[in-house]
């Protein structure tokens, strides 16, 4: 089990300003989320990297514009090579050396969300660690509350994940090689239609030959990433876009078509709801390139709504 309370095997230095809260709630999207887990202090998840579990626990100290991050490892993570590999993934996917103080000094001085940004001052954006992860959200996200959507993903890690040391139900994420040996029936018991089950299956298809690499996604351009994942079963637009930002981390991209985002945005804006893409489009352009920002910002919102955020 790993215990907090001691200094971490690794100690992070993200760039100020950093919130460790904001910014794991924003990968969580919601409560119930099994696989990254918060208990208003810690952040709890545990990984398969290079095809070893890693197990993780995080706290903060040093407040919003001097934080440093403890990072407690399993043991079987506690050694060299696994200390680098957690602080690698890591790095991605909480983003703690990106650079947001362009943000902060340009679109965030709107008075349309001047009080938003600084309400969650700290919000890094975060990214999936591997764009097969993203993309298994996005479909189990298509159509249904997200609420629903994440009930779906925790039956599925519950299933063809492993299960941790981090002394509380947690269940690493599914690797390809798991989905893609599993039935569609298998995946269909869960909860998930047929077609959301073929799709499951192709989307780790494509990971297992290697074609959701993020490196090489990463060097492409958004036209050609949005053409390369369509072409897998079950991702149209949104699902390439959810990729470009929640998986490649691209802030210039507001996913129109999300209609929580696209609600939060009428809201914000004091408007009516959006109708279509081109109309959510126009109205970020104002916010580029950081439209992304506003993104996490509205998801944030909405959990502060809800009684979740401090």
């Amino acid at each position: 089990m790993i215990e907090a309370g001691q200094p971490g095997a690794l100690v992070l230095s993200p760039r100020p300003p950093f919130r460790l809260d904001l910014t794991v709630w924003a990968l969580r999207r919601g409560a119930l989320n099994e696989v990254d887990r918060w208990d208003g202090r810690t952040y709890r998840r545990a990984f398969v990297l290079d095809h070893r579990r890693s197990d993780i626990a995080i706290t903060q100290r040093g407040g919003c514009d001097e934080p440093l991050l403890d990072v407690y490892l399993g043991q079987d993570t506690d050694d060299v090579g696994g200390s680098d590999r957690v602080r690698a993934t890591l790095n991605w996917m909480l983003a703690l050396d990106r650079d947001v103080d362009p943000f902060y000094a340009g679109p965030a001085g709107d008075p349309q969300i001047a009080a938003l940004v600084h309400r969650f001052r700290g919000l890094r954006p975060p990214r999936f660690p591997t764009v097969f992860e993203c993309l298994v959200n996005a479909v189990a996200l298509q159509q249904f509350s997200l609420s629903a959507g994440l009930t779906l993903l925790n039956r599925l890690a519950r299933t063809f994940g492993a299960s941790s040391s981090l002394g509380e139900s947690v269940w690493t994420f599914p690797e390809p090689a798991e989905l893609l040996a599993a039935t569609p029936g298998s995946i269909r018991a869960l909860g998930f239609s047929r077609r959301k089950a073929d799709s499951l299956i192709a989307i780790a298809d494509a990971a297992h030959r290697g074609h959701l690499q993020n490196e090489a996604l990463t060097a492409l351009d958004d036209e050609q990433v949005v053409e390369a994942l369509t072409e897998i079963d079950g991702i149209g637009r949104w699902s390439a876009e959810y990729a470009l930002l929640r998986g490649l981390g691209r802030l210039h991209v507001f996913p129109g078509d999300d209609v929580g985002a696209r609600n939060g945005l009428a809201r914000l804006l004091g408007r009516d709801p959006f109708r279509d893409y081109a109309s959510v489009r126009d109205a970020v352009a104002l916010w580029q390139p950081y439209a992304g920002m506003i993104y996490f910002h509205l998801l944030l919102d909405r959990l502060a709504t809800q009684g979740l955020l401090e």
